[in-house]
């Protein structure tokens, strides 16, 4: 394990930003740190840069407890991009790789190799403010990767990118991975979590309300849901379902094809259903339904809040 953070509470004044929240990020994968605005992540970021520490709880680095000699371990690209808009691009990122302990030399080849990949060699002498958003954006990832950090933290690193410069910097993403670096990815972007992540943690306020890998979260809250996709009449379709199956949706493709999707219900499975439909029906094909990390997101952070509104108003 690279990175433990365990039992990390965290607060400010009269507000609670971490409680009890524990997170395990293996070596060589890529883990989510997701959740609401105003849940807790940016704190926990904050503590496993040593920017600020915890009240309660300890972070692990590699099994040691986290210290400052760790920094040059850690690289992080924050939400919030801190770079000189005065610097010359080429100056300003030769000075911050230094900081993180590669020599001039080795900076200096490092950084033109990246210029190169991403095609910015013309941008070495401009000014950060005289470039756009998503320029300024390559520039602040270049340098946060490298030194080649053992983990690399991620803070919307997509965000003022268009599809072909957010797509760049995924495979990239799964180019360092592949090398062998770890990294947490905090983001609100459900489609990108489920393109890279291998595990999730999902906080919302303050607190840890799930966490595993993405795959068996996924299958866990699947509804046994399956997309039938038929030629023939919903007449006959509709024959065929009995106390066993409900009927949740059908798309009519026309010339007597249809998709419906159907829920399993009463411990039901798709052979018992595919055996009621096969005389009724030619079946061209049968999907599970598996759901999104976007719709479990929303399930599990708007389930929370609900029921906390629930106990709110039974002890008023």
């Amino acid at each position: 394990m690279l990175l433990e953070a365990k039992n990390i509470t965290k607060k400010y004044a009269n507000h609670t930003a971490l409680n009890n929240v524990s997170i395990e990020v293996e070596k060589g994968t890529v883990f989510g740190l997701l959740g609401p605005n105003g849940a807790g992540k940016t704190s926990l970021i904050r503590i496993i840069n040593q920017i600020t520490a915890p009240d309660e709880g300890e972070v692990l680095f590699e099994g040691k407890p986290l210290v400052r000699l760790h920094a040059n371990d850690i690289g992080y690209l924050p939400e919030e991009r801190g770079l000189y808009k005065k610097m010359e691009v080429g100056e300003q990122a030769m000075y911050l790789a230094q900081l993180k302990g590669l020599s001039k030399e080795e900076a200096k080849k490092r950084l033109k190799n990246w210029f190169v990949k991403f095609e910015m060699q013309s941008w070495w002498n401009k000014r950060l403010e005289d470039l756009s958003k998503g320029m300024q954006q390559k520039i602040q990832f270049i340098i946060t990767i490298l030194h080649e950090p053992k983990l690399l933290i991620l803070d919307e690193p997509f965000s003022g990118f268009d599809p072909i410069n957010a797509n760049l910097i995924k495979n990239e993403i799964l180019e360092l991975k592949e090398k062998g670096s770890t990294i947490i990815l905090s983001t609100h972007s459900m489609g990108s979590v489920e393109e890279l992540c291998d595990s999730i943690a999902l906080i919302n306020k303050s607190e840890k309300i799930l966490s595993g890998k993405v795959k068996e979260i996924r299958k866990q809250f699947s509804k046994n849901s399956y997309d039938i996709n038929f030629n023939g009449n919903m007449l006959a379709f509709n024959n065929a379902m009995w106390g066993g199956f409900e009927l949740i949706k059908h798309t009519e493709h026309g010339e007597g094809n249809f998709t419906a999707r159907i829920n399993l219900i009463n411990g039901n499975t798709p052979n018992t259903f595919l055996q009621h439909l096969l005389p009724h029906v030619k079946i061209m094909g049968i999907t599970e339904v598996i759901p999104s990390m976007n719709d479990i997101f929303i399930e599990n952070v708007q389930g929370i809040s609900a029921n906390n509104q629930i106990s709110a108003s039974l002890t008023e």
